[in-house]
């Protein structure tokens, strides 16, 4: 069930040149926070696989999320006359979200102190990075309900759930000036953060590679052929949420932003093999043909009735696949590699 080669031999070639070359220059990580996870890593027991680490924080993740889910699935417990999320459950996802943070930033630096740094280790941290991504912003719903803004992937995700433990749902839900709410600045934060940290400084980093002849693709196509998949996912589920006829993220709107995730996070993680074995993209992911046939029919009215259903059953089906995917990728690196994904003990070669 599990033995499907997803990866090809030339991928696997790929693999075993590949060196790690990540730098990180953000100013809060370099200058404060490494220090403390170079504290702390010491206090992980040298026999802890640090996959074992990755895998511990992103599973903080997902019981905060189930959690959520439980007492709230369709994203309007902060409403004004519903029965609000429990206190202790704020302060849990704050304690989850902290220590998964930590794990996730630690487990790089126990491998290397164990001398267990391996190709299979990055691939798993970033693939499992792409899917708690989407389930950050998720729980975050439950906060501003599912009319408001989102937030990204920071560590102050941490007070803004003790403030909520704190404060109370309503609070966010007050206009700090006359109509504009805390979602409000959300909203701006992100966007400005996009527009002007993040874009500058990944055309600045573009361009000193390619002054320095180490871009790993010559030509403009192949540099942009990885965003082809998630650019026609994108528009295929912008599609289909604007011209559903059931209003299908009216009706299901966290399982629908749990299926965007899942989608995402898969194309994601192709992308990231690719680039770390410095093969060619798929120009177009294999989930996309069957998306775009179910998103074609939903639209049109001919699934009628049945399009929650089918939409049940498609995101049923891309969770299962994505499990499946990561499952088979990391036995079939771990047997290439002569390792176990969770244990420091080597294979013997076959």
């Amino acid at each position: 069930m599990f033995r499907y080669q997803y990866i090809t031999s030339d991928q696997l070639t790929g693999f075993d040149k590949y060196k790690y070359s990540a730098v990180d220059t953000n100013p809060i990580s370099v200058y404060v926070m490494q220090h403390v996870w170079n504290k702390v890593v010491q206090i992980v027991p040298l026999w802890i696989a640090p996959n074992t680490l990755t895998f511990s924080g992103f599973l903080l993740i997902i019981v905060n999320y189930i959690l959520l889910c439980y007492y709230d699935w369709d994203y309007s417990a902060s409403g004004i006359y519903n029965q609000h999320i429990p206190n202790w459950i704020w302060i849990s996802a704050a304690l989850g979200n902290f220590f998964a943070y930590a794990l996730d930033s630690i487990d790089g630096k126990h491998a290397r102190r164990t001398q267990s740094s391996s190709p299979l280790g990055e691939l798993f941290d970033h693939g499992l990075d792409s899917w708690t991504a989407s389930i950050f912003p998720l729980s975050l719903f439950s906060i501003f309900g599912c009319h408001s803004g989102e937030a990204g992937l920071t560590p102050s995700m941490t007070v803004v759930y003790i403030l909520t433990a704190i404060v109370g749902v309503e609070t966010f839900h007050k206009p700090v000036f006359p109509h504009v709410y805390m979602h409000d600045f959300l909203i701006t934060f992100l966007v400005g953060c996009s527009l002007l940290i993040a874009l500058p400084q990944t055309v600045y980093n573009i361009a000193i590679a390619y002054r320095q002849k180490t871009l790993l693709k010559s030509s403009i196509y192949e540099g942009l052929l990885p965003l082809f998949s998630p650019t026609i996912l994108f528009i295929l589920l912008t599609v289909w949420t604007i011209f559903s006829p059931c209003k299908i993220l009216d009706q299901q709107p966290r399982l629908f932003l749990w299926m965007v995730g899942v989608l995402f996070s898969n194309v994601t993680c192709r992308v990231i093999i690719c680039q770390m074995s410095n093969t060619r993209s798929e120009a177009l992911h294999w989930h996309l043909y069957p998306l775009a046939l179910v998103v074609g029919l939903a639209v049109s009215g001919y699934l009628g009735t049945l399009e929650e259903l089918t939409f049940c059953a498609v995101t049923f089906f891309a969770t299962a696949a994505h499990i499946h995917y990561g499952v088979c990728v990391g036995k079939q690196l771990s047997e290439h590699f002569h390792i176990y994904v969770f244990s420091l003990k080597k294979r013997y070669a076959d």
